[in-house]
């Protein structure tokens, strides 16, 4: 189609509705001398006059008649397809599924209040929950999910991010622990048994790397695959475990006969952020962009964040 200019549809279109070329010129914001090259130009790729003079006006010839509703009809639909996508959005009626991959502690702690807003703005609206046992990204290039809830780690370029809140680590013990009866130090925490939440099931983590700077191990014995696994064996046992801060908003300890109780480590660990990340396949799409800021403002709020 290197020979085919589609400005000439358009052109043509303007030309049969006005009957004229000095008014399709004036449509079309061009000269009467260029508007007559283009209808030069239409002839040649027709084979057809299309236009021809009848007293002061033209006329369409037969062939021209017969192309009228067709070249309307493509040039509605080029002009459609071109135009800038409108972006109202009616939430009331909006059918969609929207998929998050994100770690269970995720779930336990912020869906509730993402699937209370949804229900409440959009209530046709699907959320699913998909655990990721990987983080690689193909499901995002894909289209398979919407959002990656998480620490970014990939160098993806074309990934898309937005920070929710940012969280640290925090030692967690349960109600009593002779832990908790001093200053807590290096020593006194390398000291304690622990149990440590790691999903892939390796012996490494922040706690460990910290510790490990100072020259101090620390007992393990129990490795589970998440936070929420942690906390409930340091609640009922003498373990003492390291999760992120936001795992323990809220707590419901109305269901624990042995309270947890939280402290900071004596050991620096930096903060880290979590974010949202999405494909830019997505990234103009008017529903996408209203669900991933309703996950943003959401997990801000939910957290105590702005």
């Amino acid at each position: 189609m290197n020979d085919i200019d589609l400005n000439l549809l358009i052109a043509l279109d303007v030309l049969l509705e006005e009957g004229s070329v000095t008014a399709a010129a004036k449509r079309l914001n061009l000269s009467a001398s260029a508007m007559s090259r283009t209808l030069k130009r239409l002839r040649e790729a027709t084979g057809d006059p299309l236009l021809v003079r009848a007293g002061r006006g033209l006329v369409p010839t037969p062939h021209a008649s017969s192309l009228r509703d067709r070249v309307h009809e493509l040039a509605r639909e080029s002009r459609s397809i071109l135009r800038p996508r409108p972006h109202d959005l009616d939430l009331s009626t909006l059918e969609r599924t929207f998929t998050l991959r994100t770690n269970a502690s995720f779930v336990e702690r912020f869906s509730v209040p993402l699937v209370n807003t949804i229900a409440e703005a959009a209530p046709r609206v699907c959320l699913r929950f998909v655990p990721k046992p990987t983080k690689a990204i193909e499901p995002l290039r894909e289209g398979q999910l919407d959002l990656e809830i998480g620490v970014v780690e990939t160098t993806a370029p074309e990934l898309l991010t937005r920070g929710l809140f940012q969280d640290r680590f925090v030692g967690v013990a349960g109600q009593g622990h002779p832990l908790l009866d001093d200053a807590i130090t290096p020593q006194r925490l390398a000291a304690c048994r622990h149990v440590m939440a790691s999903p892939s099931g390796e012996f490494t983590g922040p706690m460990e790397q910290a510790l490990s700077a100072l020259s101090l191990d620390r007992e393990f014995g129990v490795i589970v695959p998440g936070f929420s696994d942690a906390l409930r064996i340091a609640r009922h046992t003498d373990r003492v475990t390291l999760v992120p801060h936001s795992c323990l908003m809220p707590v419901r300890r109305h269901e624990d006969p042995k309270p947890l109780v939280m402290f900071e480590l004596p050991a620096p660990i930096d903060p880290f952020t979590i974010s949202a990340l999405w494909h830019p396949r997505l990234g103009a799409d008017p529903a996408h962009r209203w669900f991933r800021e309703l996950v943003i403002s959401t997990c801000r709020a939910a957290y105590g964040e702005t």
